[in-house]
């Protein structure tokens, strides 16, 4: 009842995309100033959202990009405009300024969507789900989902750790490095869109 090629390729696949060692410094710069056990419920939450949203697209996300009419690269270069109005702020040094972040729950967006459930993960679940053969397969699908979003928390959860040794002038360096691999990872979400959509035409 168990297909591990189906779970160790999706979890590989899930790995890549949701990419928890990159999305240590995003997660520590979106995060900082704001007490430990703030900072530890944000990545509690920023899991639970990127999960529900997996979740809500495997059981029936082509259904919901049929019915809005949303094409999968058009998802993706939204995704991507996104994740760049956010790395600018980062660069230009925005979220170091309390009173604009201290009410912001950056746990759902950008870090629960679309940070760990973007196009790239969504799109491949949706595939993992339809391509998934009979009670097995699909168990495993839904096991590799589950064991990719515990690795996510415990990368996030252990992260805060960094912090302490860091200190204050460690954490604006982490946010501008985070700004710079977050505006190319827009930016190259940006550009698979436009590719998918001029290959497509």
């Amino acid at each position: 009842m168990f297909d591990f090629a189906v779970f160790g390729s999706l979890f590989l696949t899930l790995f890549v995309i949701m990419d928890p060692p990159g999305i240590t410094p995003i997660f520590l710069a979106l995060t900082s100033g704001r007490p430990v056990k703030v900072q530890r419920r944000m990545a509690w939450q920023a899991v639970c959202v990127a999960f529900g949203v997996i979740a809500v697209f495997g059981i029936c996300g082509q259904q919901i990009l049929d019915y809005l009419h949303v094409s999968v690269p058009a998802l993706m270069i939204a995704g991507g405009l996104l994740l760049l109005l956010i790395a600018l702020d980062l660069l230009t040094g925005k979220t170091d300024e309390p009173k604009q972040t201290k009410d912001v729950n950056v746990a759902l967006v950008p870090l629960g969507m679309p940070l760990l459930a973007g196009p790239g993960a969504i799109v491949s679940v949706i595939l993992a789900v339809q391509k998934a053969d009979g009670a097995a397969g699909q168990v495993s699908v839904w096991a590799a989902i589950i064991a990719m979003h515990v690795v996510l928390w415990i990368t996030m959860r252990y992260s805060l750790v960094i912090i302490r040794v860091i200190k204050d002038g460690g954490v604006v360096l982490v946010t501008r490095l985070a700004g710079m691999m977050l505006s190319a990872i827009a930016v190259q979400q940006i550009i698979n869109g436009v590719l998918q959509v001029v290959q497509g035409a």
